[in-house]
């Protein structure tokens, strides 16, 4: 399948706009939205590595700059955006918005990819548009993080942590006490929290694309 050119668009969400990339495969069966972890951006080095996975699979990517960058400068220096999880999900709503109004993806079935923070953004964010989000999947993610919107979560939620990360895979299982939704918790072998580890990384990417293809449904 061939992969479109990259396109660097300007998403608008509330009062606030957000640069992002966008890909669209010619043929694409679905789009990911990915939420980037504490501390990072849309040049994240392994979502990027995971989005040209999921671009090779046949499905779109949105990777996003969720702070703008007055914001990740007064975050580098406090540490409290990464952690406002209702803000992360007012601009990943506002992303999807703006993703059913683009004549590219409007009828493309949608997902989120969200890495630690993020993912808590994705999970509120799938819980307060659940006929538009069609699963979700966590990477190292803190879905404790989304609090009373859990129980409110509908699409299939895959959660990836590594082996060599016990903190935040007691983490992934306290909110997975409290999900309903179809939830799947993948250990990954030798990893840690990022990872780093040789191989690992790959199976992150195999296990996202694979969860992916199996939920994301075209609207009848």
């Amino acid at each position: 399948m061939k992969v479109s050119d990259e396109r660097i668009v300007s998403v608008r969400a509330g009062d606030t706009t957000l640069e992002g990339a966008l890909v669209v495969p010619d043929g694409a069966r679905g789009v990911v939205l990915f939420a980037h972890g504490s501390g990072s951006s849309r040049h994240s080095p392994r979502n990027v590595y995971v989005a040209e996975e999921l671009q090779a699979g046949g499905l779109g990517t949105l990777l996003l700059d969720l702070l703008t960058p007055t914001e990740e400068h007064v975050d580098l220096a406090t540490r409290e955006l990464r952690f406002d999880i209702s803000l992360l999900a007012e601009r990943l709503v506002g992303a999807i918005e703006w993703l059913s109004s683009q004549e590219t993806t409007r009828a493309l079935p949608l997902g989120l990819f969200g890495a630690s923070t993020g993912a808590a953004g994705a999970l509120v964010a799938a819980a307060q548009m659940p006929d538009r989000v069609g699963a979700v999947v966590s990477r190292g993610g803190r879905p404790d993080l989304a609090g009373a919107e859990l129980p409110s979560v509908k699409a299939p939620t895959l959660l990836i942590v590594g082996e060599n990360d016990p903190v935040v895979i007691d983490l992934n299982r306290r909110a997975i006490s409290r999900m309903t939704a179809p939830l799947q918790l993948e250990i990954v072998p030798r990893a840690t929290h990022l990872f780093e580890e040789p191989g690992t990384l790959e199976q992150v990417a195999r296990l996202a694309r694979d969860w992916f293809a199996r939920h994301l449904r075209a609207p009848s």
